[in-house]
């Protein structure tokens, strides 16, 4: 296969100001921050929100569940947060006034994927019609699509869906892929098409719930370079 690039890295659930700063200095394009209350990974309960807005990172990314829109808004303008991840069930109308506010902030949508729908044909068919007509009506104020496994604990699963969705859809956007990404399938991330955007990896590479193993996350990253040599 012929790469001219690897796929980006989120790492999501951050809680440590150490391992924060050791992921800023090896390069890691996202960092992402959970801001939901029933979370293990709640940052709110390690970190302020003045020292996330001292962060100095260009990726920095604030992950919302059914929030209000005016807590969505001050969280990310006192956090200086970069970016928007939406995991709920946040509708059309609520994306696009979210993007009214915060014009100059990227927007994430979260698609959650239960493998169920690939059982039947008819399960299949009412998936991609409910996923064209979200993405159709917030085209404009979404920036990316995240796909990642549902549960009812709105991610940090730990196990990957098929991933053979993916290719059934028409993607219009550059998408994040989460969901029980590791080591042992970064093959088959090398065989989706289009490549993700972006890898957001969370509670593979962790000790505890927000406590990153950091040396697992370098591992990772060095396999993905090595890949991208490999295929260019």
């Amino acid at each position: 296969m012929n790469h001219q690039h690897h796929s980006k890295l989120k790492v999501c659930g951050l809680t440590q100001p150490d391992q924060i700063q050791e992921l800023i200095t090896m390069k890691v394009d996202f960092l992402g921050f959970i801001f939901y209350e029933r979370s293990p990974r709640y940052v709110l309960n390690h970190l302020t929100l003045d020292d996330i807005s001292k962060i100095d990172h260009q990726g920095k990314t604030g992950v919302f569940v059914n929030e209000k829109i005016d807590k969505v808004v001050e969280i990310a303008e006192k956090a200086r947060l970069n970016m928007i991840q939406l995991h709920g069930d946040e509708d059309p109308g609520f994306i696009r006034s979210l993007k009214e506010k915060l014009p100059e902030l990227q927007i994430i949508k979260v698609i959650r994927i239960n493998s169920g729908i690939l059982k039947d044909e008819e399960s299949l068919i009412n998936f991609k019609h409910q996923f064209s007509e979200s993405i159709g009506s917030t085209q404009n104020a979404i920036d990316f699509i995240l796909f990642d496994t549902d549960s009812k604990a709105f991610g940090g699963t730990g196990h990957a869906f098929d991933w053979n969705i993916l290719q059934q859809l028409e993607l219009n956007k550059p998408y994040f892929l989460s969901g029980g990404i590791s080591e042992e399938n970064i093959d088959d991330i090398e065989k989706l098409h289009p490549q993700p955007f972006a890898l957001d990896i969370n509670s593979k590479f962790e000790t505890e719930p927000g406590n990153k193993d950091i040396s697992k996350i370098k591992r990772f990253m060095s396999i993905l370079s090595e890949d991208t040599n490999r295929t260019m």
